[in-house]
């Protein structure tokens, strides 16, 4: 009997349910805007969630680049480099996310460098989550088979060629569901750069909160939005690994 492959990420309908929960949540953020009064602070709650979006669109350029510098460096440097590269995963992954924040944000002007809110953000939560990601990829790239590298290495391919052809398209497949787990990690810490003075969405709804004592809607319609967030970023990383599972079952049959 022929396989039912329903791609290396889980089943379509699982999918297709993921947008329906995000509709319905979009839906019922609408209903309850609404109600009388919210036509009055909804835009701005909105405003807010575009700088929530920034802040992790940032945050999230930054975990990758950071933790792809720190897996290469644990990898692959001299000696001094893996010291550093280990030096800084240690540190952000055993210290707060806010306290990390507010060295960035109130320590380092002290020291004569002064960083905007918006950076002292993206800068702090990018380099939380890096080094998180940074042992994903070693785990994905560590997870391939030596035999692999063997082979490469009796077909004279290079380290560089070896990791770019085969040892990488596998550790990406890997590595995609947890790192989308830590981007939605990313997103909801964007909260706390409320406490920088940025204006995000959790920001909003505080200010909006004191000054109309809508408590229940308000935090209901914040709740609403940073599912539906959540939910594009699950759905978003999905689609990517099923694409990247599709490519690598290609490679694999062309050989």
């Amino acid at each position: 009997m022929p396989a039912n492959r329903t791609g290396p990420t889980g089943s379509s309908p699982a999918a297709g349910a993921l947008a329906a929960v995000a509709i319905l949540g979009f839906a019922g953020g609408l209903l309850v805007s609404s109600f009388a009064g919210f036509r009055d602070f909804l835009p701005e709650l909105l405003r807010g969630a575009a700088t929530t979006v920034q802040v992790a669109a940032g945050g999230s350029l930054v975990a990758v680049v950071a933790a792809l510098l720190a897996t290469t460096a644990r990898l692959y440097a001299p000696l001094p480099l893996r010291w550093l590269a280990v030096a800084y995963v240690e540190l952000f992954r055993g210290t707060s996310a806010l306290v990390q924040l507010f060295w960035l944000f109130f320590v380092l002007p002290m020291l004569g460098i002064s960083l905007s809110p918006m950076t002292a953000g993206i800068a702090a939560l990018g380099l939380n989550i890096g080094a998180y990601g940074s042992e994903v990829m070693r785990g994905a790239i560590e997870a391939v088979p030596r035999g692999q590298w063997e082979a490469a290495s009796a077909l004279n391919l290079g380290r560089f060629r070896t990791l770019r052809r085969i040892v990488l398209p596998q550790a990406f497949v890997a590595m995609i569901p947890p790192w989308g787990n830590l981007f939605i990690e990313l997103l909801k810490a964007t909260s706390l750069v409320s406490l920088i003075t940025l204006s995000d969405l959790a920001f909003k709804a505080q200010q909006l909160n004191q000054t109309t004592l809508r408590t229940v809607e308000i935090f209901g319609i914040v709740l609403l939005i940073y599912l539906a967030l959540s939910l594009l970023v699950t759905l978003a990383m999905r689609a990517l690994e099923r694409r990247a599972g599709r490519r690598l079952l290609r490679g694999k049959e062309a050989r």
